[in-house]
């Protein structure tokens, strides 16, 4: 860590989930976290007792003067107003921790002199204690000019995380892309449990059923990439049990078995690509997959 960015005074707009994590992680790499200010006092008391060396302000802008570079640690909508509301020097660092918002947010300090960027974990942050365990080695998108790009990677480093710099305009793609194996997984995961609750089996079975798979999935594609990582009956090409699992989703829950279809389509390629699906197998298995569909979607407009 350089000297310059260790004597810098960091400071939160925001003490939600993102500045719980963030905060104590600058905290114990040793850089200088000295103030926040957030609206509430529940969230303003947990960033106080988890770095105890940052005062809270009562205003925003005691944070803006006091600090050197703030981070407006705040939901998307609220940065640009956050930052329209506030007074800015040249000496200001102003940095968003959005995935999606472009940095034209923060305008307002740039015009005033700051220099401005974007800070994006790649990390799910509904738990601050276990977002700040799995920060070392995960992603941080990081957009701003090189000067200050520069120096928002080695706070990156700092932390055990790895940057990754963005070109201009490309935030909600990055940020879209995050959601397949984020929030979208756990909504797969439901598609799952929702399947053994109805022979059944509680939420903790599957669960406990599952976690097992998937970290064997994740440690395939780790190891091999992603068609080398993929197993099951498309890779296999294996088209009696994929007739058999959309004759039971298409009876019971026309709505999963809509989903299997898309996500078995996308399977296909990486099928092919392992070298375990040839092209004949993978156009029946295409064919069958979009009959089956074209055959749901005829049978629910006749409902209607």
């Amino acid at each position: 860590m350089s000297a310059a960015l260790a004597a810098l005074r960091i400071g939160f707009i925001g003490a939600g989930r993102v500045a719980q994590t963030l905060a104590p992680a600058f905290d114990r790499a040793g850089l200088r976290v000295t103030a926040f200010h957030n609206r509430g006092l529940d969230a303003a008391r947990r960033l106080g007792f988890r770095v105890p060396s940052a005062r809270p302000m009562t205003h925003a802008q005691q944070v803006v003067d006091n600090c050197d570079m703030v981070f407006l640690a705040v939901s998307d909508d609220a940065i640009l107003p956050v930052c329209r509301d506030l007074r800015w020097e040249t000496r200001h660092r102003v940095v968003h921790c959005s995935g999606a918002t472009e940095l034209t947010a923060l305008d307002h300090a740039k015009s005033a002199g700051a220099v401005t960027g974007g800070f994006h974990p790649m990390q799910m942050f509904a738990n601050p204690d276990v977002a700040l365990k799995g920060l070392r080695g995960c992603t941080v998108g990081i957009e701003a000019e090189p000067d200050f790009r520069r120096e928002l990677e080695m706070l990156a480093t700092s932390i055990g995380c790895e940057p990754l710099a963005l070109p201009p305009g490309v935030r909600a793609l990055y940020h879209a892309s995050a959601y397949y194996v984020g929030p979208f997984l756990i909504a797969l995961l439901k598609e799952g449990v929702d399947l053994w609750k109805s022979f059944g089996a509680s939420e903790a079975d599957a669960l406990r059923a599952m976690m097992p798979l998937l970290r064997g999935t994740v440690a395939a594609v780790r190891d091999g990439g992603l068609a080398n990582g993929m197993g099951g009956c498309v890779a296999r090409g294996d088209v009696g049990t994929i007739l058999k699992h959309l004759e039971a989703l298409d009876e019971r829950f026309p709505s999963s078995g809509a989903l299997y279809r898309e996500l078995a389509l996308r399977n296909v390629p990486l099928g092919i690509e392992r070298g375990t699906l040839s092209s004949l197998r993978a156009a029946e298995i295409e064919n069958l997959l979009r009959t089956r569909r074209e055959e749901s979607e005829l049978s629910g407009s006749r409902s209607r």
